[in-house]
């Protein structure tokens, strides 16, 4: 099954990451997971690690704040969203915080998908674009494919618990 073109990106390999899978959660449930911060904080960063402030106004310009703490570290992040279609498109970004003030260093545009497969499966695409090269290879470095692999894997299960 194609993507829905309005729902799939032009990609540029040296710019964007991309991850793809089919998730046994329909489409509705996992948008609701992205989307609400009590369901959030249980599967958004790979565990041990945990979310410990979450804040998000799903709307264009709304905020979409997350604070994780990864080994002791305390890590917080800014942004807002660029563009909404509940249950199916979510994209934000750390460029602009709340009120568009422009971040100092941007590291990011994350494109979430999620397509009905029928049967309450969805297929879930998520892509992370940046600046440069160096930012994208930099970010494949740091795990992307295994972090968002591991954070696909505890949304779909947590997902199916809210079935």
């Amino acid at each position: 099954m194609d993507l829905d073109p309005k729902l799939s990106p032009d990609l540029d390999p040296e710019l964007d990451l991309v991850l793809t899978r089919d998730i046994n959660a329909p489409r509705d449930v996992l948008y609701m997971c992205w989307t609400t911060p009590e369901h959030l904080v249980h599967w958004f960063v790979p565990k041990p690690h945990r979310v410990t402030a979450c804040e998000l106004d799903p709307r264009p310009g709304g905020v979409c704040n997350t604070t994780f703490e990864v080994e002791g570290n305390l890590m917080e992040n800014k942004g807002v969203y660029l563009e909404v279609i509940p249950n199916e498109k979510l994209v934000f970004t750390d460029a602009y915080s709340e009120g568009w003030k422009p971040a100092p260093e941007p590291f990011m545009t994350a494109i979430v998908t999620f397509q009905d497969l029928g049967g309450g499966r969805t297929r879930y695409t998520a892509v992370a674009r940046h600046r440069t090269p160096e930012t994208a290879k930099a970010h494949k470095d740091m795990g992307f494919y295994d972090g968002w692999g591991t954070v696909v894997t505890q949304l779909e299960a947590y997902a199916q618990g809210l079935k």
